[in-house]
């Protein structure tokens, strides 16, 4: 068992640098040994900022996959770049955090989850949205069976204004679609997660690009520019599972709606309700009335303590590195992870063709 771990990155962009580094460099078991970026320059600055004393800086990932002292990589580059990366670095003996979406295809996800069966390697996904406080007590509530069977969910992940103008998000080739594949994969797996479902079987589509045509709009980052803009604005998803429940997915980044909700899930079963739209609420019967319970999540200030409390990204970046440490199975399984990518590209497919996709 290992005491501590030497990290690689691959990908010195805004999501390493936003939450993988930063998360990284609060745990004493793990060093981040290794940086690698085609910008080399954002490779050498993120290095300088969160590396160890002898990091080193690549522009090549196979070159720094050569480096035996290096036992895990993250995987923080443009999806479709996710399966070669990951694969190569499983079969080079190191176990992979891989951001999400899982791959831009599912075919590209079924070959990582291969790879992870061939070399024995851990893979996980970065969904971080697990690691929430409302996110772990309701999955606490589903595993308990306080809900019953949960045979109709929604998954919402539904922006006004807020398109990712930099980097590869508008671009098709490299991202795979907009909305849907960038946040709606988090709401889905949250979904999912909570419904312990993993039993696709009819799959209805529509996506939309409407807002994305306008030129100077509003939006949180800047006006987007509608000649880069190859994604879609909005999509919605119809899915049917194995045992017959229903999931409703909504996923934007420019929609006009005022009720905006990202990486969040509505839960109805047999026995109960819950919901994260206005922090977390439980609903069902009681003693032949009908009761809704609030959820406090906040223990309360306490007088002149500045502790930090540790975040979701944290939360989750530690959990992974505990795995590899004590040799657990990560809370991120890449069998879950790849029926989301399955359930995506499915969507993606009926809102092109019209016509629902079966499983």
């Amino acid at each position: 068992m290992e005491s501590s771990v030497k990290i690689g990155i691959i990908g010195c962009g805004g999501i390493a640098n936003g939450k993988h580094l930063p998360a990284l460099a609060r745990l004493d078991q793990a060093e981040i040994a290794a940086f690698c970026d085609i910008e080399v320059e954002k490779a050498q600055k993120a290095a300088e900022k969160y590396g160890s004393d002898n990091a080193k800086v690549y522009k090549d990932y196979k070159e720094l996959l050569k480096d035996t002292s290096i036992s895990v990589i993250h995987v923080c580059t443009p999806n479709d770049s996710h399966a070669d990366i990951s694969i190569a670095a499983m079969r080079s003996g190191k176990h992979v955090m891989c951001e999400k979406p899982m791959a831009k295809t599912s075919a590209q996800a079924q070959a990582m989850l291969d790879a992870q069966k061939e070399t024995g390697m851990k893979l996980t996904i970065g969904y971080n949205n697990r690691f929430r406080p409302d996110s772990q007590y309701l999955k606490s509530v589903c595993a308990d069976g306080e809900l019953g069977e949960i045979y109709y969910a929604k998954a919402h992940a539904i922006r006004r204004r807020a398109v990712p103008t930099w980097g590869v998000f508008l671009d098709e080739d490299k991202q795979g679609g907009g909305p849907l594949i960038d946040i709606g994969t988090h709401a889905l797996d949250l979904t999912l997660w909570m419904m312990n479902n993993y039993k696709p079987k009819t799959v209805l589509g529509t996506t939309y690009h409407k807002l994305g045509q306008k030129e100077n709009a509003a939006n949180a980052f800047g006006s987007w520019d509608p000649e880069k803009f190859k994604v879609e604005d909005s999509a919605f998803g119809f899915i049917v599972m194995e045992n017959g429940a229903t999931i409703s997915l909504e996923a934007s980044w420019a929609l006009n709606s005022l009720e905006v909700d990202e990486a969040k899930c509505s839960l109805s079963g047999t026995e109960g309700g819950a919901d994260m739209k206005d922090g977390l609420r439980l609903n069902g019967e009681k003693y032949g009335k009908l009761h809704t319970t609030e959820i406090s999540l906040d223990a309360g200030g306490v007088d002149f303590f500045d502790g930090h409390q540790e975040t979701d990204s944290e939360l989750e970046i530690r959990t992974w590195i505990d795995s590899v440490i004590h040799n657990t199975e990560p809370v991120v399984k890449p069998q879950e992870a790849l029926v989301v990518t399955k359930i995506l590209e499915a969507l993606y497919e009926s809102a092109r063709t019209g016509k629902a996709v079966e499983f």
